[in-house]
């Protein structure tokens, strides 16, 4: 089987993958929600969901910085990357170990375009088109229940010191637009910036998230020197492109309201 990932690189399979290792999150998330668990080998330490899953798999590093011997010893059919969680680097060593698969997400339909391929790859294809089909009803009740609202300016923080916020051409910047929060900062893709600047853009909303850098109730008072509402939001459902997208929009639809 041939097939071509988001990069658009071609990847030669001998048969249905049986033997996978995540190096992404929340690929490894969709992979659990596929029924692939049993096949699931090797993970990230940062593959939290769910939550026992780091217990009964092997734990072969971080999204940056892999352990390549523990992955070998796995003996994998598949390795499976992102464009932005891992570098090139790390896919070009793994490479010499097995047929490796890159996902690339900015847009929503980038998500729904790898639980497809997921589907085919993996032979999962009824399952992967009813989470699709799941994740758009959800969110067509999101945009009904948001029609006739105002757009509200938002910074979103990612990052303390420095202080760093979420800009243009990113998977979060594509799901503020769907909550109708207009992105203050479009001028690349992850800016750092000052609480000057921030005030200078005068947004109505900061968003503090919980990943990377996990804000907290005690970090407002930093932020306090805004004129703008503040609030904590779980940077999972914002950041997270696999099946927790489902959950995502019931978030959201609570956020809103």
């Amino acid at each position: 089987m041939t097939i071509t990932d988001q990069l658009g690189r071609k990847i030669q399979l001998s048969a249905t993958p049986k033997r996978i290792v995540s190096l992404v999150p929340s690929q490894t998330e969709l992979l659990i929600d596929l029924g692939l668990e049993e096949e699931l080998v090797g993970i990230t330490k940062f593959c939290v969901h769910p939550k026992q899953l780091r217990e009964v798999k092997k734990v072969v590093g971080g999204t940056k910085e892999v352990h390549l011997e523990k992955i070998k010893t796995l003996n994998p059919d598949l390795i499976l990357c992102n464009k932005e969680e891992n570098t090139k680097e790390m896919v070009l060593a793994l490479e010499k170990i097995a047929p490796v698969h890159v996902s690339d997400i900015i847009e929503i339909g980038d998500a729904f375009s790898l639980m497809r391929q997921y589907g085919e790859i993996f032979k999962k294809e009824a399952l992967a088109k009813t989470m699709i089909t799941t994740i758009k009803r959800k969110m067509k009740v999101l945009q009904e229940s948001l029609s006739g609202k105002p757009i509200k300016k938002v910074a979103y923080f990612i990052w303390k010191k420095p202080l760093m916020v979420v800009g243009k051409d990113t998977f979060v910047d594509k799901l503020l637009s769907l909550n109708n929060f207009e992105n203050v900062f479009k001028e690349s893709r992850y800016p750092a910036t000052t609480l000057k600047e921030v005030k200078e853009k005068n947004p109505d909303l900061l968003l503090l998230s919980s990943e990377p850098f996990p804000f907290q109730e005690k970090h407002k008072t930093y932020f306090s020197e805004v004129d703008a509402e503040i609030m904590l939001v779980d940077g999972e459902y914002f950041s997270w492109y696999g099946s927790r997208l489902a959950g995502a929009m019931d978030y959201f639809k609570k956020l809103r309201d």
